[in-house]
Order: structure tokens, then C-alpha cells, then sequence
């Protein structure tokens, strides 16, 4: 009894430890989905279709707007901005509507606004970031363990044709620039 209830016990800890969702597959079609944005403190909507037949697009979530990792993570790409847009590569951050404010969340209502400060600081006006919707993160399995409404930390790449070149979960944020800068290089070489 005592083996069966460790056992148990273990497969109940394993399970709580790993993560419900997993990214989506490389070669998988990226669900569609349209999303309220900011780009330099004005607000957009983001259609994917739309900036897919421009070229590839990387997509990071991240999990909230003025949270460390998260404000790191955006800097970054704001310092690669220009490479990506050499690379022909369309570059939006997302995340499941959170936002911070005093240590806080931020109510829906306050949320765009939030955004467009983040956008304007962090961003540096170089690229747009948008709220998605929980059934956007729930569509890409990015959901942030027991935090429905949040994001994890994942990018995508996805090619015109809608299919994934790149998917990387990392909560680290920096790996994310690297990985992605990369994959859209790759992409631009091969087809050009």
C-alpha cells in the first residue's frame, strides 16, 4: 500500500509540475485570429492573415506588460527590430491582456492604455504588441500553467503559407531573440 500511494503520489507531482499545453508543432498551421493593439501609443487591430502576406511573422508572448522578464524581453526585441524588418519579418509582441500597475493587475479596461505605454517605452516604437484573448492563448498552448487569462513565454515564426517554423518556450526571456532573429534569417536566404 505504501508503494501505491507513493506512487501515486509521484505521478500526482509530475503532473501539477508539467506544463498542461505544449507549443505548437513545427510544420503545424497557425491558428488565425485577430487582436486590439498599440503601436507608438495608438491603438490597431492585428490580423494575422493580413501581415502573413507581407512575409513571415514572429509572434512572442509573454506573460505581462511592465513585469521583469517581460520588460527585458521587449527591450530586446526593440534592439533587433531593424533585423528582423531586414529579414522581411513582421514582429508583434502579445499577451493575454495582463498588464502591471503598482505591483498589481491592471483591470481589462485599463489594459489597452497600459499597452500603449508599454508600447511607447519598451517597444521604443519599433514594433506593436496586442492583447490577445484567452481562446487565442488556449489556440496557440501558450496558457501560463494555473493562469488561464496569462500567457507563457513562447515565440513562433510562421512562414506566409501559415505554417510554424519555429516554436520556443522559454522562460528565460533573451534565448527568444536569438532563436527566432535566426529562424526569419534562415527563412530570407532560402527563399530569396
Amino acid at each position: 500500500m505504501k508503494k501505491f500511494l507513493a506512487a501515486a503520489a509521484f505521478v500526482a507531482a509530475a503532473a501539477i509540475a508539467a506544463p498542461a499545453f505544449a507549443a505548437l508543432e513545427k510544420g503545424a498551421v497557425a491558428p488565425e485570429f485577430s487582436a486590439k493593439g498599440m503601436l507608438a501609443g495608438n491603438e490597431f487591430t492585428f490580423k494575422l492573415g493580413d501581415e502573413l502576406k507581407k512575409g513571415p511573422v514572429v509572434m512572442y508572448f509573454f506573460p505581462a506588460a511592465y513585469t521583469k522578464g517581460c520588460t527585458i524581453e521587449t527591450a530586446a526585441f526593440a534592439d533587433k527590430a531593424e533585423e528582423f524588418k531586414a529579414a522581411g519579418a513582421t514582429l508583434i509582441g502579445l499577451t493575454a491582456g495582463a498588464a502591471m500597475a503598482d505591483g498589481k493587475m491592471v483591470s481589462a479596461s485599463d489594459n489597452l492604455a497600459r499597452l500603449a505605454e508599454f508600447s511607447k517605452e519598451h517597444c521604443r516604437d519599433k514594433f506593436p504588441i496586442a492583447a490577445v484573448s484567452s481562446d487565442t492563448v488556449k489556440a496557440y498552448n501558450v496558457v501560463l500553467g494555473a493562469k488561464p487569462d496569462w500567457s507563457d513565454r513562447t515565440s513562433y515564426v510562421i512562414a506566409p503559407d501559415g505554417k510554424i517554423l519555429l516554436a520556443h518556450t522559454d522562460m528565460q526571456p533573451m534565448s527568444h531573440i536569438e532563436k527566432t532573429l535566426e529562424t526569419v534569417k534562415a527563412y530570407k536566404t532560402a527563399h530569396h
